[in-house]
């Protein structure tokens, strides 16, 4: 009980997200998170939305000869599940939909990198039942789409129940929570604000690690075992502009979105994971971790 786990996953998607149609990020940005990774010892999960990874072929391969892990992060960044709040122009998908395109986008990420991807995550943590049942029934291992700050009732990963995806249950595959800080005050009606992201690039990797310690003191005295998943994004670690124009319209995320992108974001980066190997972290890929699990619970 006393282990902390880390795991990185890293969302291979366009630039801001679904904001832009550009792929900077995936191109310039990942090999920086590779290199630094490499510098640092540990493993992350890259997480490829399909209908990118047909235009990197190699640098998919480079993610795997770097000892790191290929998921799937849906098949064109759409929307699969229930979106909690509004997003302008986004809509989810028809349900019937659902478990066609999760299967199209397993193909697509498998035909690349020579094997089935065996973790998932859903765009922006929007699951649901469909998705989950799907990705279990195609034999993944592990999804990461339960948002703690959201729902707040798993705090560790679970199997959830083929009725009720945030709920425990029989599935052979494993959710694994994102994690919040769940000590502090939420002032946001949906609990962003006690959401890890993107505090280590925005307020520094000192405050987030402020959040981690609130959680490891918070799993301690409850007993449970200390996970912490992060999600990250290329596109975070390369310059991107606060405002841009193209097709038919101007975009202007909120400033949190692009604030301190770039070489900011990665030399704090590369704090967290010095802060986080000082506690003691150990740092597993998706797939490794969800073994690691299954074994202690076989065991209990």
């Amino acid at each position: 009980m006393n282990d902390v786990f880390v795991l990185l996953g890293i969302d291979m998607e366009t630039d801001i997200g679904s904001f832009t149609p550009f792929l900077q990020g995936v191109e310039k940005g990942t090999p920086l998170l590779l290199k630094l990774f490499e510098k640092k010892g540990i493993p992350a999960t890259f997480l490829w939305v399909a209908d990118i990874i047909s235009q990197f072929k190699s640098l998919a391969k480079e993610i795997e000869r770097c000892g790191h892990e290929n998921g799937c992060h849906t098949l064109q960044h759409e929307t699969l599940g229930e979106p909690y709040f509004d997003i302008p122009l986004i809509k989810p998908v028809l349900s019937e939909e659902v478990a066609y395109r999760i299967q199209k986008a397993t193909e697509i990420v498998g035909d690349v990198i020579g094997t089935q991807p065996l973790s998932f995550r859903t765009t922006r943590f929007w699951g649901n039942e469909i998705t989950l049942n799907t990705l279990n029934d195609l034999g993944y291992l592990a999804d990461s789409s339960y948002p703690m700050y959201y729902y707040q009732k798993q705090l560790t990963p679970y199997h959830p129940s083929r009725e009720n995806w945030t709920e425990i249950g029989n599935l052979n595959i494993l959710e694994i929570p994102t994690f919040a800080d769940l000590t502090i005050e939420s002032h946001d009606e949906y609990g962003r604000d006690r959401d890890q992201w993107p505090i280590f690039r925005t307020e520094g990797s000192q405050v987030l690690m402020n959040h981690i310690e609130n959680m490891i003191t918070y799993f301690s005295k409850r007993n449970l075992p200390k996970v912490f998943c992060f999600y990250l994004h290329p596109w975070e670690f390369i310059e991107v502009p606060s405002r841009l124009t193209y097709g038919e319209a101007t975009i202007e995320p909120f400033p949190f979105i692009t604030k301190n992108c770039g070489l900011k974001a990665l030399q704090e980066l590369s704090i967290l994971i010095d802060e986080l190997l000082q506690i003691g972290g150990q740092f597993y890929t998706f797939q490794d971790f969800t073994k690691i699990w299954n074994n202690r619970l076989s065991n209990e």
